[in-house]
């Protein structure tokens, strides 16, 4: 996976790393980082305006993952603060692609490219990003 170009605005969302979220032997469960990636688009979207919940619900469309491609670098473990990053890549019509990372302090942990789709509440097809908030992410991709 390619870095993400320095002109774009990242996210930080900090983690810390709980038992629940540990193997048997005290390290992340490789699953885990996908729940703090999913963490960090949530927040990310809220530190643009945009609660989740009740966005979805006006402009009846959800967000799902489509597509995601992981890699793991180094493990992370109970008692760990980390950060969980997001940035921008890609922002098409009706989907919109994040580069995103795992850090513990200068070390990254994970990384992985994560393509979210929009679709419409009602019949699951393919729907258009409200335009409400496209037009504040073509500002960052």
């Amino acid at each position: 996976m390619k870095a993400a170009p320095q002109a774009r605005k990242t996210f930080r969302l900090p983690v810390r790393v709980y038992y629940e979220d540990t193997d048997a032997a005290g390290v992340v469960y490789y699953a885990n980082y996908l729940r703090f990636m999913e963490r960090t688009r949530t927040e990310w979207l809220g530190s643009l305006g945009f609660d989740v919940a009740t966005f979805e619900r006006v402009h009846g469309v959800v967000f799902v993952v489509h597509r995601v491609e992981i890699d793991y670098r180094l493990p992370a473990r109970l008692g760990d603060r980390l950060d969980a990053t997001l940035t921008l890549i890609e922002l098409r019509r009706a989907r919109m692609v994040a580069l995103q990372q795992v850090w513990r302090g200068a070390d990254m942990l994970t990384e992985a490219s994560v393509a979210v789709a929009c679709i419409d509440r009602a019949t699951f097809r393919p729907a258009r990003i409200p335009p409400v908030l496209h037009r504040q992410l073509e500002a960052l991709a």
